[in-house]
C-alpha cells in the first residue's frame, strides 16, 4: 500500500512539473525605458508577475491552450496579447503605448496667453485686468503689460508684434465684434467697450491661433462670457468720473445680469487740469445684460449685449497757427448683440452655435461740415467637435459676414463712400496626442470675399512637447489674412486681403506658483496697401509687404513672497514696413525697439487693503520730420510710467478704491505730428502728440448688497 501510494505521488509531480510553462521577459515604454511594477498575468488565472527595477519579469503557468497575457501600469494603456502554452518557455518584450490624460497632457502654448475656468495653465485671470495698476480696468491696457505688445497711448488699442492695433480682432464667445474700442478724440486713447466684469476668461493670442478665428493679421481676443454666478447681488459704483449700477440674480437653471453706467467727466476736468480745450467733456451712458439659460441637460442658450451712447466737443489748435482751432463734434451711438446655442448630442459630439449684430453710428461735426460714419455688421457661425478619442479630436465649423460701411462727407464728389462686403469661410482643426508628451495641432482655413471675387486658403500647424513635469516646448505656424482698414478699402473695394505669415518657437516653464515664457518670433507681411494720393482710387493696390521679428520674455510669481503677485514682461521688435504712404521701407511710427512692464500687487490681510503698481517703459518711437531728406528717421524720447493704485475694505460689503497713472508726472511724447504747409521760413512745423494730462486720477466707493453680507466687489478691483 504505501508503495502504491508513493507512485501516485510520484506520478501527480511529474505531471505538475511538466504542465508547467515558464513566461518571462521584458516590458519597456514606447521610448524602451524599463517599465518598474507592471502587473503581467493570464486572464482569468492567479498566475503572474511584476517587472523589477530593470522592467523584467518571470513566472510559471499550469494553464493549458490557447490563452490571453495581459500587462498593466497606471499611465498606460492595457496591454493584451494572445499566447499559445504547452509547456515549452515563452519570451516577450512588451512596449506600453503611454495613456493620453488631456487634463496631464501638454498643450498648444506658442504665441497664447490663456487663463480662465478653461484652463489649468492661467496666466492673467479675469481679476488681474481689473487690478493691475495702470489698466484703469480696461481689457487692452491689463494685456499691454504683457510680451509682445506696444505701448502706444494715443490710441489706447492693442498693437502686437508690429501689428497695428486695426489687425487685433476681438470675439466674445467665438463671435467677432465689430467696433470693439469707445470713441475718442484724435490723439487720446479710446477703451475697450466691455466691461471685464461680464467675462470669466480670456484668451489673448499673439500670433499662431487656431484655424476658428479669421480676418485677423496679428492677433486675436477672445472672451467668455460668464456663467452661473456665486448668488444674486446688486453693486453700486460711486465714481469720480460717474456712477453704475449692476445686478446679478439666479433664475430656475440659469441667470441673469444687468449693467448700468453713466460717466461724465465735467466734474473731473474742473478739478484736475486737462492739456486739451474741451467745450463739453467726454460723457456717456451704457448698459449690459446678459442671459444664460439651460433649456434641458443638454442645451444651453447664452445672450450678451451691449449698448452705448457718447459725445463731446473739443476744440484742437492748426499745428501751423495755435490760434486757429478746428472744432470737433462727435457722437456715437452703439449696439452689440450676441446669441450662442451650447449643444451636447452624444458623449462624443457637440456644436455650438452663434450670431451676433453690429449697429455703430459716429456723427462727426469738423468745423460745422456734418462728417457720418456708420458700420453695420452680421456674423453667424458654427462649430462641430468631435472627440473621436482620447488621443484624437477633430473641430470644423463654418461661418459668413456680412458687413455696410458707409462715409459720407460734404466735400466728397458724390456725398458718399463705402462698400458692402460679404465672406463665407469653412475651417477644419485636429488635435493629435501621441502620447502626454507630443501633441499635434492641424488647420486650414478657407475663406471666399464675395466683394472682391476671390478665394484664401490659409493653413495652421502647431507642434508642442513636455519636456519635463513642469515645462514644454512649442511652434507654430500660420498663415494670416485680413481685408484692409475701412478708410482704405472705401476709396478702392477691390483692394486684396493683406496677408502674413507667422513663425514662433517658444519654451514655458509653470509650477509651484510661477511661470517663465519665452518666445521667439518672425512675421513676413505681404499683400499690404500702398497708395500716394489719399483720394485717387487709382493709386492704391497691394503692392506694400514688410516683416517683423524678436523675442518675447514673461516671468510671474505668486509663490516666494508672502502675500505678493508679481510678473515681468520685456520684448524686443525689430519691424519695418514698406506699406500705406510710405516712401519706402521703414520702421513704422507705433513701432519702439524695447518694452518693459513690471506689474506687482500685495494683499495686506491685517490692514484690509490691497496695493499695487505698475512700471511701463517703451523705447524711443520713430517719426517723420518732413524738413530732412530721410523718412522716419527721427525717435522720441523713451516713455516712462509708474501707476498705483489701492483698495480698501471699510466694511465687509463696502470698499474705497483709488489709482494714480503716471505718479511721477512725466511729460512723455507719443510722437509728432507735422503741419500740411510750410511756415513763413519755408519749415513744416513739428508738434508733440502728448497726454491729455499728466496723470489720470480715480476714487471710488464700491457697496455691494446681498444676501451674505460679506460679499463684495474686491476681486473685481
Amino acid at each position: 500500500m504505501r508503495d502504491t501510494i508513493t507512485i501516485f505521488i510520484l506520478l501527480l509531480t511529474a505531471t505538475t512539473v511538466f504542465g508547467q510553462t515558464e513566461i518571462s521577459g521584458l516590458v519597456t515604454d514606447n521610448r524602451g525605458e524599463p517599465v518598474i511594477g507592471a502587473n503581467i498575468f493570464i486572464v482569468d488565472s492567479y498566475d503572474g508577475a511584476s517587472s523589477d527595477v530593470k522592467g523584467v519579469f518571470k513566472f510559471s503557468t499550469s494553464e493549458q491552450g490557447a490563452q490571453v497575457l495581459r500587462v498593466t501600469f497606471i499611465g498606460y494603456e492595457t496591454y493584451e496579447t494572445s499566447i499559445e502554452l504547452s509547456g515549452e518557455n515563452i519570451n516577450l518584450t512588451i512596449a506600453l503605448t503611454e495613456k493620453v490624460d488631456r487634463l496631464d497632457a501638454v498643450v498648444i502654448s506658442a504665441g497664447s496667453f490663456t487663463a480662465g475656468e478653461e484652463s489649468s495653465r492661467e496666466v492673467l485671470k479675469p481679476l488681474d485686468i481689473v487690478t493691475t495698476a495702470g489698466a484703469t480696468a480696461d481689457v487692452a491696457g491689463a494685456l499691454n503689460t504683457l510680451p509682445g505688445t506696444q505701448k502706444v497711448g494715443e490710441t489706447g488699442r492693442l498693437f502686437v508684434r508690429g501689428g497695428e492695433g486695426s489687425e487685433t480682432k476681438t470675439f466674445i464667445d467665438g463671435i467677432e465684434v465689430l467696433n470693439p474700442y469707445s470713441s475718442s478724440a484724435p490723439n487720446t486713447p479710446g477703451r475697450g467697450r466691455f466691461s471685464p466684469f461680464m467675462f470669466s476668461g480670456t484668451s489673448f493670442s499673439t500670433g499662431g491661433y487656431s484655424a476658428e478665428y479669421g480676418q485677423a493679421l496679428s492677433s486675436a481676443l477672445v472672451l467668455k462670457s460668464k456663467d452661473v454666478p456665486d448668488e444674486t447681488r446688486t453693486d453700486i459704483s460711486l465714481m469720480t468720473v460717474g456712477a453704475d449700477v449692476s445686478h446679478t440674480r439666479e433664475i430656475n437653471a440659469g441667470a441673469f445680469a444687468g449693467k448700468l453706467q453713466y460717466t461724465n467727466l465735467t466734474p473731473y476736468f474742473e478739478a484736475v487740469s486737462q492739456r486739451l480745450d474741451w467745450e463739453r467733456a467726454p460723457q456717456s451712458m451704457e448698459g449690459n445684460f446678459m442671459l444664460r439659460k439651460e433649456l434641458n441637460t443638454k442645451h444651453e442658450l447664452k445672450l450678451y449685449s451691449n449698448f452705448s451712447w457718447s459725445d463731446f466737443i473739443i476744440y484742437q489748435p492748426t499745428i501751423l497757427d495755435g490760434s486757429i482751432k478746428d472744432k470737433i463734434d462727435l457722437t456715437n451711438n452703439y449696439q452689440y448683440i450676441n446669441s450662442s446655442l451650447k449643444s451636447i448630442i452624444n458623449d462624443q459630439w457637440s456644436v455650438r452655435s452663434g450670431v451676433s449684430y453690429t449697429n455703430s453710428i459716429e456723427r462727426i461735426k469738423f468745423n460745422g461740415v456734418k462728417n457720418n460714419e456708420r458700420e453695420e455688421g452680421v456674423h453667424l457661425k458654427t462649430v462641430v467637435a468631435n472627440d473621436v478619442s482620447e488621443k484624437f479630436s477633430l473641430q470644423m465649423g463654418g461661418e459668413h459676414f456680412i458687413r455696410n460701411y458707409a462715409f459720407e462727407y460734404a466735400a466728397l464728389p458724390d456725398g458718399k463712400l463705402g462698400f458692402d462686403q460679404g465672406l463665407t469661410a469653412l475651417f477644419a482643426e485636429v488635435d493629435l496626442y501621441t502620447s502626454n508628451r507630443f501633441v499635434t495641432r492641424a488647420g486650414v482655413r478657407g475663406e471666399y470675399n464675395w466683394m472682391q471675387d476671390r478665394f484664401y486658403a490659409v493653413p495652421r500647424l502647431s507642434v508642442a512637447y513636455k519636456t519635463g513635469e513642469n515645462s514644454q516646448m512649442s511652434v507654430a505656424y500660420g498663415q494670416f489674412n485680413q481685408t484692409g482698414r475701412n478708410d482704405l478699402v472705401r476709396v478702392k473695394n477691390d483692394l486684396e486681403d493683406e496677408e502674413a505669415d507667422h513663425y514662433i518657437i517658444n519654451y514655458q516653464r509653470e509650477g509651484d506658483g510661477r511661470t517663465f515664457r519665452i518666445e521667439a518670433y518672425y512675421k513676413n507681411y505681404d499683400n499690404l496697401i500702398k497708395f500716394t494720393q489719399t483720394d485717387n482710387p487709382e493709386s492704391y493696390n497691394n503692392h506694400g509687404n514688410g516683416y517683423a521679428k524678436g523675442i518675447d520674455i514673461f516671468w510671474r510669481d505668486n509663490k516666494s513672497l508672502k502675500g505678493v503677485d508679481y510678473w515681468l514682461s520685456y520684448s524686443y521688435l525689430d519691424t519695418e514696413r514698406d506699406y500705406r504712404n510710405f516712401p519706402y521701407a521703414a520702421v513704422p511710427s507705433f513701432a519702439s525697439g524695447h518694452n518693459f512692464s513690471a506689474v506687482f500687487k500685495y494683499f495686506i490681510n491685517a490692514l484690509k487693503t490691497q496695493v499695487g503698481g505698475t512700471y511701463s517703459y517703451s523705447s524711443g518711437r520713430p517719426f517723420n520730420d518732413p524738413n530732412l531728406d530721410t523718412f522716419n528717421s527721427e525717435k522720441t524720447a523713451d516713455y516712462h510710467d509708474l501707476s498705483l493704485n489701492a483698495s480698501y475694505l471699510l466694511k465687509s460689503n463696502i470698499i474705497i478704491h483709488g489709482s494714480v497713472t503716471n505718479v511721477l508726472g512725466l511729460d512723455n511724447i507719443f510722437g509728432y505730428e507735422s503741419s500740411e504747409q510750410t511756415d513763413e521760413n519755408g519749415q513744416y512745423v513739428l508738434r508733440a502728440v502728448k497726454q491729455p494730462a499728466s496723470r489720470f486720477i480715480f476714487l471710488g466707493v464700491f457697496i455691494t448688497l446681498s444676501k451674505d453680507k460679506s460679499v463684495n466687489q474686491l476681486p473685481t478691483l
